[in-house]
């Protein structure tokens, strides 16, 4: 079971994630939606319904203490307004679960009726939702880097949840060369299969 400490951790690392990919979303506009992305033959619209649809079973594991594997029928056809009403959402439950509000978080999620630890789902949405706001800002035109603290947290985290390159696909590209002396944010996508170039 994991500690306490490592929930909260996890949990605060979601929220900075999430707070990171708000800002890249900003930049959405309805002209934009086309755009290919850096997520291998989607454009920005079905990256964004991707972002939406991951932001949705995050707030359910959050709130609920399970996530399904169907993502609920989408009530706005507007993606930019859906992020950040998902968005919105998985902050106001991660902010009730948060030490101190009354409520004892959970140890444990349920993944479509499978025991999953709160603080590994929040980690994993956490790399999910971040690495998708850097692939958002690039599809706009107005890229903006991982913040370093945030970026090297996330590669910690990647190095434990991302399989072994020959077991990547479909899920994830192969790793990208970098210098060694490339930021953290440029190392994390790039660990994913991302050209930060």
């Amino acid at each position: 079971m994991v500690g306490r400490g490592e929930e909260t951790e996890s949990a605060e690392l979601l929220e900075r994630a999430v707070g990171y990919a708000l800002c890249s979303v900003r930049q959405v506009t309805p002209a934009l939606l086309s755009r290919p992305t850096p997520c291998r033959g989607w454009d920005l619209a079905a990256l964004l319904g991707h972002a939406n649809d991951s932001l949705a079973a995050l707030h359910e594991g959050t709130a609920a203490g399970r996530v399904g594997l169907l993502p609920a029928a989408e009530a706005c056809g507007d993606p930019v307004a859906a992020f950040r009403l998902h968005a919105s959402r998985l902050l106001s439950a991660c902010a009730a679960r948060a030490p101190g509000r009354g409520r004892r978080g959970r140890a444990v999620v349920t993944v479509d009726g499978w025991p999953l630890e709160s603080a590994a789902l929040a980690a994993a949405g956490a790399l999910e939702v971040a690495v998708h706001g850097w692939d958002i800002g690039r599809a706009t035109g107005l890229p903006r880097p991982i913040p370093p603290a945030l970026a090297a947290a996330l590669l910690r985290a990647a190095r434990g949840l991302v399989p072994e390159p020959a077991e990547r696909y479909p899920l994830f590209a192969l790793p990208v060369a970098v210098p060694a002396r490339a930021d953290p944010g440029d190392r994390l996508v790039a660990f994913l299969g991302r050209d930060p170039r």
